[in-house]
């Protein structure tokens, strides 16, 4: 799990640097801005890792630090509403030179709340007044405020993480089906009602009939990874990154990777994740520890969902969503974040059976 980590985090310097020269130069004069803003989170997160690496997991159940984290994401994803619009939404926080996404924070802190308050509830997991409501509240809560950002891909994942842990906690599948039957009417009212999401659908199942309007990001990144063919055009040879592709160092960033390392450069990406999943859910699967247990699941679920999600729409195999690739994808709060939680993970996995 390190190492296929650290593979990552490599990789995904370098192809941010790869994707972001000459955008950067046109737009800040140095083609290496947004290398060395990414660096520095680099070298940050991993730092945090290795010391959560080294702070047994247990000490942060804890219910100062659960319910102060949950209350502190609360104040932050209420006080982006506030802030100043940012790409015409409101999921940045601006402090000077720094910003940094609360929803990113909110997952972890997701995570370490139903960790925390399910483990002494795993045999009451059909008590709808004192488990499964008490531990939905916050769930939703998050899912709505970011949803009103609007990011709609972050809340699923919010609710995925959610959904996972409750499964590993023995939640029974008929609650699923109800929670996803009272789910239905919103998605229903969030995809198809939202004119802009519709359009993305409607891109995805046929973009060539608007080419050159809704269905230009899909058709950009399938050019992107059919042109890398099995072995790529080579590093920084790409053509697609050069203002054809929108947002080649973020959200499509995959489909410059598989058209300067090829067929080969995605498979090894696609293989490193799997490998993270392996030994996450491994990690799973041997811990005795009811509260390791859930956060290992969760944390697992975030990375590897976050993971499926890009490549997907990446090969245009899903509807455009603005997740990132986990590690690779340009963004300092996504990859701090991720780092810290894999260092959490990893302590996990020293103490398992």
């Amino acid at each position: 799990m390190f190492a296929s980590t650290l593979l990552l985090v490599v990789i995904g310097v370098v192809m941010v640097f790869s994707a972001s020269a000459v955008m950067a130069s046109e737009r800040f004069s140095s083609p290496y801005y947004f290398l060395l803003r990414q660096l520095g989170w680099a070298v940050a997160g991993l730092i945090a890792m290795a010391i959560l690496m080294r702070v047994d997991y247990r000490r942060w159940k804890h219910p100062a630090i659960v319910f102060s984290l949950l209350g502190i994401t609360t104040l932050l994803l209420v006080a982006v509403f506030f802030l100043d619009r940012s790409h015409n939404t409101h999921r940045w926080v601006r402090l000077g030179a720094l910003s940094f996404q609360p929803s990113e924070l909110a997952k972890p802190a997701l995570i370490l709340f139903l960790a925390f308050f399910l483990e002494s509830r795993t045999k009451m997991m059909d008590d709808w007044r004192h488990t499964l409501l008490p531990a939905i509240i916050p769930a939703a809560l998050f899912a709505i405020l970011i949803v009103k950002q609007p990011d709609l891909g972050t809340a699923l994942v919010c609710v995925a993480i959610t959904a996972a842990i409750f499964f590993v906690a023995g939640m029974r599948l008929r609650y699923f089906a109800y929670a996803f039957a009272a789910m239905l009417p919103v998605l229903y009212i969030l995809l198809f009602k939202v004119g802009w999401r519709y359009d993305r659908i409607l891109a995805y199942l046929n973009p060539w009939r608007d080419p050159q309007g809704k269905g230009f990001h899909v058709i950009q990144s399938l050019i992107a990874v059919g042109t890398g063919g099995v072995t790529g055009m080579g590093l920084m040879e790409g053509k697609q990154k050069l203002f054809y592709l929108p947002e080649p160092h973020t959200d499509f960033i995959y489909a410059v990777a598989s058209e300067e390392l090829g067929l080969i450069g995605a498979v090894v990406i696609a293989v490193l994740f799997f490998i993270f999943a392996w030994r996450g859910f491994r990690t799973v699967l041997r811990t005795r520890d009811t509260f390791g247990r859930y956060l290992a699941t969760g944390i697992t679920t975030m990375i590897v969902l976050q993971a499926f999600f890009n490549i997907s729409v990446v090969l245009a195999l899903l509807p455009t969503k603005g997740i990132p690739l986990p590690f690779i994808s340009y963004g300092g709060t996504s990859l701090f974040v991720m780092l810290a939680s894999v260092g959490l993970l990893l302590n996990i996995t020293q103490q398992t059976e």
